[in-house]
């Protein structure tokens, strides 16, 4: 993190963003906002919204370019799990009360058993408690147990647990949400989650009523800001931002924003990153205040080029690798994983402080924040 506490001190940030149409729709605006629930009216919108956008975040693997015969994987750091258990990423709560996407070696299982595991992993104190890294915790109370999950044609995951489930902080409702959700779509072949307690369907969340009338999707967003000014359209995008774990490992965490309705999402994604996180929230800078988005072109051959200025790295080398891919899963997440070619100053020839090579297109990293125990 040497290399973004110089960007601090000079210039003062895995996987989908989704398209969203909301009517009446809360932008939040220049104030600090914290992450929380969002309006009732939004919420409900939010929830309701469908569609198969349910891209893996932080399991995203190498696609082969048509004029390229391998491509380079994301840089992110990992620490090697066990040979004996099965890599699956999860979302934990962090110190700061973010959801954030953590790769863990779970036991080797298979079909629904995996899915099973991915969940109990949720759970505060359960079985995977120790398993979990410094600073992390599930957000699932304590004492629930996942009675089963099912995964039917048309790709929904049914999870139903017992009455302990019910047994949460209200205001932890949306996050256990999110949650669950992100963590099952993000496993193959899995676009959308039902939750049933002992045997009964919800059809809305027990404490705080969130309306549970129709399958969950990543629609519904991750750690979301507070309402700002009001805005009668708007769309959803997710970006990723950096902090560092109670060890100092840096990770990645998805914030979801709202940006005014019509824009082009990755134009939209990467100007949001480019802005920079929340202050308060915990999460870090990874743009410096001189980065700018000259632009964004979607080409047909699976690869999106993304062309940013900054006269901070004008020869293209030691440039952070936090910015670096950040930038690469921003677009991962909003563009169905495509390639990604980071053009800087014009430049293709593009080394990080890790002395990773981002003169080719790259892929996100096939498991996102690897942390050691």
């Amino acid at each position: 993190m040497k290399s973004m506490q110089k960007i601090r001190g000079i210039s003062a940030v895995c996987l989908l963003a989704v398209p969203l149409a909301l009517s009446g729709c809360g932008l939040f605006g220049s104030e600090s906002a914290s992450i929380d629930a969002p309006p009732p009216e939004i919420e409900a919108q939010m929830l309701q919204t469908g569609g198969d956008s349910t891209l893996d975040s932080g399991v995203f693997g190498p696609v082969a370019q048509e004029d390229t015969q391998t491509a380079v994987k994301g840089s992110t750091k990992t620490v090697q799990g066990s040979a004996s258990g099965d890599r699956t990423t999860v979302f934990l709560e962090d110190g700061n009360g973010l959801l954030a996407p953590v790769s863990l070696s779970l036991p080797k299982s298979k079909d629904s058993t995996a899915l099973k595991n991915s969940l109990k992993a949720l759970v505060s104190k359960g079985e995977y408690a120790s398993s979990l890294p410094e600073g992390f915790q599930g957000v699932l109370p304590a004492g629930t147990e996942v009675q089963s999950v099912t995964v039917d044609k048309s790709n929904l995951a049914v999870v139903e647990f017992n009455s302990e489930f019910n047994n949460y902080d209200p205001l932890e409702e949306r996050k256990i949400l999110e949650a669950i959700t992100w963590t099952l779509t993000g496993q193959e072949d899995i676009k959308s989650v039902q939750l049933w307690v002992d045997g009964k369907k919800l059809t809305e969340m027990p404490l705080q009523g969130t309306p549970l009338d129709r399958p969950l999707t990543r629609t519904m967003g991750i750690n979301l800001p507070k309402q700002g000014p009001l805005l009668m359209n708007s769309s959803a995008v997710t970006v990723y931002f950096s902090t560092t774990s109670p060890d100092g490992i840096q990770y990645y965490v998805p914030v979801t924003r709202f940006v005014p309705a019509g824009q082009e999402q990755l134009t939209a994604a990467l100007n949001e990153l480019i802005a920079g996180p929340e202050s308060g929230n915990g999460l870090e800078m990874v743009m410096t205040q001189g980065t700018k988005l000259d632009s964004v072109d979607a080409g047909q051959n699976g690869v999106v080029t993304v062309s940013l200025t900054d006269d901070m790295f004008a020869d293209g080398k030691g440039v952070p690798a936090e910015l670096l891919e950040s930038v690469v899963l921003t677009v991962a997440q909003n563009s169905n994983d495509a390639l990604v070619q980071i053009r800087l100053n014009g430049k293709e020839s593009i080394t990080d402080t890790d002395n990773v090579d981002y003169s080719k297109p790259v892929s996100a990293p096939e498991y996102l924040n690897e942390l050691p125990l």
